[in-house]
C-alpha cells in the first residue's frame, strides 16, 4: 500500500481571546464551537439557520452569531475559520477566501481544502492526547482515542503537575537535568502507581531519586 499524503504537522495552538470563526448552524458546527470554546476562543457563527444550540449559546453572549449568509468579510482578524456548512460552493469559497487572507482553514470531512483537521482528542489535566489518521478515517481515529482513552486515568494529569512542580524546583536550585535523564526517571508504572494511592510525596521523591541517579550515571 502506497500513500503519497504529506505528513501533518502536528501543533497546540493557544487560541485563548482569538478570533475563531464557523460558518455553519447544524450540528457538526455545534461540535466545533463546543471545542473551541473549551479552549477560551472568542466565537463567531454565520449561518442562515442556527441551531437552538448555537441560538442560546448566542442569546447568553457565550458566541457572537450572525443569522445570515457567509460574507468574506466575516473572516477579518480571524487565527482558524472552519467551513461546517452542507453546502460544497460554500465551504471553497471559504476556504478559498481564508487562504487569501492567511487565515488557517479547516473544511469539515474535506481535507483537500483544509489547511489543518481536527484530531480527536482527550484530556487528563493539562494532559491532552491527540489522534489522527491525516483526514484518511476520522472513524478510525475516534475509535483509536476511545482505546487509548480507557488506559489514561486521572493519575496521568497528578503526573504532569507533580512533574512541572519538580522542574521548577530544580531549576530553583540551578540543577540542569537533561531529556534523557528525565526519560529515565519517569516511571510511568511506578510513579502513576504511587499517584493513584493518594502517595504523592512519595511519588515526587521518587522522581527526584531517579533524576538524581540518571545523572549521576551521565556524568
Amino acid at each position: 500500500m502506497h500513500d503519497e499524503t504529506s505528513p501533518y504537522y502536528p501543533i497546540f495552538l493557544n487560541i485563548r481571546g482569538k478570533k475563531c470563526l464557523v460558518v455553519g448552524g447544524g450540528k457538526i458546527a455545534l461540535r466545533k464551537v463546543q471545542a473551541l470554546l473549551e479552549c477560551g476562543a472568542n466565537v463567531q457563527v454565520v449561518g442562515p439557520i442556527l441551531c437552538p444550540e448555537l441560538r442560546q449559546l448566542a442569546e447568553s453572549d457565550v458566541i457572537q452569531a450572525f443569522q445570515r449568509s457567509y460574507k468574506a468579510e466575516d473572516l477579518q482578524d480571524a487565527l482558524i475559520a472552519i467551513a461546517a456548512t452542507d453546502d460544497v460552493k460554500t465551504n471553497e469559497s471559504v476556504a478559498a477566501e481564508a487562504r487569501r487572507q492567511r487565515i488557517l482553514i479547516n473544511v469539515v470531512d474535506d481535507p483537500q481544502h483544509s489547511d489543518l483537521i481536527a484530531p480527536s482528542y482527550f484530556r487528563r489535566g493539562a494532559v491532552t492526547i491527540a489522534v489522527s489518521t491525516s483526514g484518511r478515517s476520522p472513524a478510525l481515529a475516534r475509535k483509536l482515542k476511545s482505546k487509548l482513552e480507557k488506559d489514561f486515568g486521572t493519575e496521568h494529569a497528578k503526573l504532569a503537575v507533580l512533574a512541572s512542580e519538580v522542574r521548577t524546583e530544580l531549576k530553583q536550585q540551578k540543577i540542569a537535568v537533561d531529556t534523557e535523564a528525565w526519560q529515565e526517571a519517569l516511571d510511568l508504572n511506578l510513579l502513576t502507581e504511587l499517584l493513584k494511592d493518594g502517595k504523592i510525596q512519595e511519588a515526587k521523591d521518587t522522581l527526584l531519586k531517579n533524576l538524581k541517579a540518571s545523572g549521576k550515571r551521565k556524568r
